[in-house]
């Protein structure tokens, strides 16, 4: 099985891509659609959402960070068993970093490079045929990036769709899908981004708001259409992170999540054992293992927990006492001697 493959993507953060892209991967999965969340360059957050809503693990195609045949492993691997992917921009679908090109990051980078087709989303409140402007800019930047259709965002009425809409279909862009305000679609958020899937009380319930409103709002028939297969050139995983060890005490629990699962999987995969512990279950990590790995999180979001939890002080203590030790981004902060929490509050962590 190949999947057909399209991008969603918007002229910056916050124009409603997520809700989009979520709407869409769980409406298709509602349909008995087998439907992949992916996500454009570094993002721990929204392939959890993507994950939740279709029950097919999210990947991450990070043009920058990831050689070409790691980044086409991926995306075999993510069509391979798909009826369709559904792949989000992070940021502008051209926001990137400086680098070669084809090496900036960016959701256009994917685009280019696999040819795959972009849905773009606009957040129209405050305009109307100004929109079309928007995205006459975008169909034309780059030859090699295609719009293939729009959504309009946050529209405030039917008149506000039509003047809006009209003005696009007449640049020749389609318009698949028009959305009405409604702040109860919104995912909340904090100051690093969105609240994490897991994190959720209701999460089924929003997921199915966002596939409700993408059932009545949406095109999806001809969102589909739009799609192109995803046929990546072969790839491998050899520059896949190697496991640092035989045996690995890996942190895992609501401060310390952020780990890609494809970097899980080939640890596995080359016969490394992951052995999980949870520091804020006052846990320490196996003495028996060969290296203790903390990924990143939100740690500061429970800086009183991980202080007061002594017996994974300790037991952090005597393992870095004999072998290694490592901590990425919030794990780092968590190696480090104090941490100020979300209130301003300092906590003493490991030193």
């Amino acid at each position: 099985m190949t999947a057909r493959a399209i991008i969603i993507g918007a002229p910056r953060s916050g124009s409603g891509k997520t809700s989009v892209t979520i709407g869409i991967l769980r409406a298709l999965t509602r349909r008995g659609l087998k439907v992949r969340g992916a996500k454009s360059g570094p993002d721990y957050i929204d392939p959890g959402f993507h994950t939740a809503a279709t029950g097919l693990s999210g990947v991450n195609l990070d043009s920058w960070a990831m050689s070409p045949s790691l980044l086409n492993a991926l995306a075999a691997q993510a069509a391979d068993d798909a009826d369709f992917v559904i792949l989000e921009s992070a940021m502008g679908l051209f926001d990137g970093i400086p680098a070669a090109q084809g090496r900036t990051g960016s959701a256009a980078d994917l685009a280019r490079l696999y040819g795959l087709p972009v849905l773009l989303v606009l957040d129209v409140s405050g305009q109307s045929t100004t929109a079309a402007a928007v995205a006459k800019g975008f169909a034309t930047y780059d030859p090699d990036v295609h719009m293939a259709g729009a959504v309009l965002n946050r529209l405030g009425s039917e008149r506000h769709r039509r003047l809006s809409g009209d003005a696009i279909e007449a640049i020749g862009l389609p318009v698949v899908g028009a959305i009405l305000r409604d702040p109860t679609l919104n995912l909340p958020e904090r100051h690093l981004g969105l609240v994490q899937a897991g994190e959720y009380d209701d999460l089924v319930a929003h997921l199915d708001r966002l596939a409700d409103m993408a059932e009545k709002s949406l095109d999806l028939d001809a969102i589909m259409a739009l799609a192109t297969p995803l046929a990546p050139a072969v790839g491998d995983f050899a520059d896949a992170l190697r496991p640092p060890g035989q045996r690995i005490a890996l942190a895992e629990d609501a401060a310390f999540s952020f780990l890609y699962p494809h970097v899980a999987a080939c640890w596995r995969k080359a016969g490394a054992e992951i052995v999980p512990f949870s520091p804020l279950a006052d846990q320490a990590p196996d003495e028996d293992c060969d290296v203790c790995w903390l990924p990143g999180g939100y740690p500061e979001l429970h800086a009183g927990t991980l202080a007061a939890a002594m017996n994974f002080h300790a037991g952090m203590a005597r393992f870095a006492a004999k072998k290694p030790v490592h901590g990425e981004c919030g794990g780092f902060m968590v190696l480090g001697e104090a941490l100020e929490d979300a209130g301003g509050e300092t906590h003493r962590m490991l030193g």
